[in-house]
């Protein structure tokens, strides 16, 4: 029996004077507060959306319901806690298998079905969405969205942040945004898109070499790294307007922003002093505070989840690692022991993790994982070089770039490692890095 339906039993022995509702709603807290590394992925099929008005409808409607439905398919593939259930051509057609009900999706292997119904009222698209468990055959949740037609990609990723939502407790993140840099001729601006790759456009204009951009937390600034007047300072721009505008500038280097938590601070490289070292500048780019005073070379500053502690990495014992400091520079301590080259770390959304590019034995750069307190060191990527890691912000994906296809693209997987997919097909992509929540 599955794993879910096992604790699903076991909280129905434990409870028997709740409702329906508050039943599925426990089940939810237990099942997916309780998995591990080794969970089973929940196996999840989503029917076609049909058509359930009175009116007529085109061509052009039919098709918007099967590119809505596709959106709800991939985001819900694309969840580390999912698994996509896809109708089997093979066998619908051998037992002469018009449409599926409950039975034949569990028979897929589908323990819960997503259903999803449309009407057009007054030129917009109302989705009516149910989640049943097939085995039982019952509805434990529904819910209905509505917008203008032409929003039919914002309707699909709501609907999968409200199954998300449904299912873990947790906000969806198919609104989420990513940023990345593109290299053509020699110059290297800053683009935008959802996160599933969509919807790109360039967002800076500057004709100059632009690096390490990083969200503000309400996601209306990027701030990065940029040679627009000749020395690498920072700058910012706004994601909507595309506006750009100096954040602070310092004799020497401004580089590897990271914004704290609460937006109101920024970590960074100075070298104004002759030397990397890590600074916490205000958002009007003045310093608070300089953090490091080393004669190695410091830098990728990355913030811990509550802002009380900043990683980053130091060649001061020989090689660059990764090691981890209190938010005032106090209780420094080195993290990584294992790889010979640790860099660009970046904090798990959760806190108890940190990602980095670790050079293996192979001579490869990998993107490897440990834990805060120094254990369970892990290898996740073993083709191609990959750097720039970075956490979607439910924590539960990275995204980073890779020349393992080649040219040098943009990929996000599990933070397990797996579900490893390209989003850039373009190449000269590099530095991504993953919006807050929308």
């Amino acid at each position: 029996m599955p794993r879910w339906k096992v604790l699903l039993l076991s909280l129905f022995l434990l409870t028997t004077a709740t409702t329906a509702s508050a039943q599925w709603d426990d089940v939810r807290n237990v099942y997916f507060d309780t998995i591990g590394t080794a969970f089973r992925a929940t196996p999840i099929g989503i029917d076609e959306m049909k058509y359930v008005g009175s009116e007529y409808i085109t061509r052009n409607d039919s098709v918007l319901m099967r590119y809505t439905t596709a959106i709800v398919q991939n985001d819900i593939d694309f969840h580390a806690d999912f698994e996509f259930i896809p109708i089997d051509s093979f066998y619908m057609k051998t037992y002469e298998i018009k449409e599926l009900d409950r039975l034949g999706w569990s028979r897929l292997g589908a323990d819960l079905l997503v259903t999803l119904d449309a009407e057009f009222p007054a030129k917009k698209l109302r989705i009516r969405w149910r989640l049943f468990d097939t085995a039982r055959n019952r509805q434990e949740a529904a819910g209905k969205v509505e917008r203008s037609k032409d929003d039919w990609r914002y309707l699909g990723h709501e609907i999968a942040n409200d199954i998300v939502r449904t299912l873990t407790g947790d906000d969806g993140i198919f609104h989420s945004k990513i940023c990345f840099v593109r290299e053509r001729s020699g110059i290297k601006e800053l683009y935008i898109a959802d996160y599933d790759g969509a919807n790109e456009r360039k967002l800076t204009e500057t004709g100059s070499i632009n690096l390490s951009p990083t969200f503000s937390p309400n996601g209306e600034e990027i701030f990065f790294t940029s040679y627009l007047d000749g020395d690498p300072h920072l700058y910012r721009v706004n994601t909507r307007s595309g506006k750009t505008s100096k954040a602070a500038g310092f004799p020497g280097i401004v580089a590897a922003p990271a914004v704290s938590p609460d937006g109101d601070k920024i970590a960074c490289v100075l070298s104004k002093d002759g030397n990397s070292e890590i600074y916490v500048l205000d958002k009007k780019g003045q310093i608070i505070k300089r953090l490091t005073r080393h004669r190695a070379i410091d830098s990728s500053p990355t913030w811990s989840p509550d802002g009380q502690y900043i990683a980053f990495s130091s060649d001061r014992s020989g090689s660059p690692q990764v090691y981890i400091m209190d938010s005032d520079g106090l209780n420094l301590r080195r993290l990584t022991y294992q790889g010979r080259y640790n860099d660009s770390p970046i904090w798990s959304q959760h806190g108890d993790r940190i990602t980095f590019v670790s050079r293996t034995k192979y001579g490869r750069f990998d993107l490897a994982s440990i834990r805060v307190d120094g254990t369970d060191y892990r290898v996740m990527t073993e083709v191609g070089q990959n750097e720039n890691p970075h956490f979607s912000p439910d924590g539960k994906h990275i995204i980073f770039s890779s020349n393992r296809l080649g040219p040098r693209d943009i990929f996000t997987m599990d933070v397990n490692g797996r579900n490893q997919h390209r989003l850039t097909r373009s190449g000269g992509n590099s530095n991504p890095v993953w919006g807050p929540l929308e």
